[in-house]
């Protein structure tokens, strides 16, 4: 088996795995419901105990402002998260304000060195999930980066 597959334990995928671990209290059977499990909030998420090395990641780039690792449960060939380091009220692009343009930026200049750096010449896809109906499960601003695969449109 692939170890990058998105694989499927009793029907719950390994990224709803590792986030109930890290959320007990919270059983979920799919991405959608680990979307409308999650709640806003300041607290620290998941990506903040990777930034403080509290859990292992498997980083590809590293910076002063910015931090990639690939997905536990890849979606296509090369699926890699990159976050910033700070939040800085960033929970989601929707909370974004003039003072985030900065980081915005560096995430989606990251996201293409990146590509780059994997080899993605013939093209990638950024996404962005934002709120439950969005699918966002992580209430810290992460861009998506998907490609080694022909995307399809429209995207879900």
């Amino acid at each position: 088996m692939n170890p990058r597959s998105d694989e499927n334990i009793n029907g719950v995928s390994r990224r709803v795995a590792v986030l109930t671990c890290h959320f007990p209290s919270v059983v979920m059977a799919s991405e959608q419901e680990a979307a409308l499990a999650a709640v806003r909030s300041d607290s620290p998420t998941i990506f903040d105990k990777i930034i403080n090395k509290d859990i292992p990641a498997n980083v590809v780039y590293e910076d002063d402002k910015v931090l990639a690792f690939r997905d536990i449960a890849p979606q296509a060939p090369t699926h890699i998260l990159i976050i910033p380091k700070v939040r800085d009220g960033l929970t989601g692009l929707s909370k974004a304000e003039e003072r985030h343009c900065d980081i915005l930026g560096r995430l989606l200049y990251t996201a293409k060195l990146i590509a780059k750096q994997e080899g993605l010449e013939d093209g990638f896809r950024i996404v962005i999930n934002d709120g439950p109906a969005g699918c966002q499960s992580v209430y810290h601003l992460h861009v998506h980066l998907l490609g080694g695969r022909q995307m399809k449109w429209p995207p879900g």
